[in-house]
């Protein structure tokens, strides 16, 4: 695949950016090509330890709260992504509106927020969060 030539032929949609262009572990493969699409690490950083390998290849990192292990890490890498000058996502896996609210420390600071986990749900829980026109409302 001519990743350049991708990301090249996306630019005219304008693309806020693009989610784990590669698979977690290959990330080395998008080392000097040139993408005007901000690139954001998904699976490829779980916590910190992740975080430095990632740097000048990504401009952006989702940060889950599945993934850190909790709100401690999270705000732990948070702090460390933003020292290294990326930006941030707040992302989810499948989940209640409750497991969405830990999430909005991180959110509220972030770039990017898809905290949709609850409207792939069949039922979700009493005082849940309701999402209308791209809006997230507690």
């Amino acid at each position: 695949m001519d990743l350049e030539a991708l990301f090249t032929d996306l630019t005219p949609f304008n693309i806020t950016m693009i989610e784990q262009p590669v698979p977690s572990g290959q990330d080395a493969l998008l080392k000097g090509i040139p993408h005007p699409i901000p690139l954001c690490a998904d699976e490829s950083c779980h916590t910190r330890a992740q975080l430095g390998e990632l740097v000048g290849i990504y401009e952006m990192i989702n940060i889950k709260l599945d993934k850190t292990g909790g709100l401690t890490e999270a705000l732990a890498l948070e702090k460390s992504a933003r020292e290294a000058g990326l930006s941030i996502m707040s992302g989810c896996m499948l989940g209640s509106s409750l497991a969405m609210k830990a999430a909005l420390p991180i959110a509220n600071r972030a770039e990017v927020v898809d905290l949709d986990g609850p409207v792939l749900l069949g039922s979700d829980i009493e005082n849940s969060l309701r999402y209308q026109q791209g809006k997230l409302y507690l």
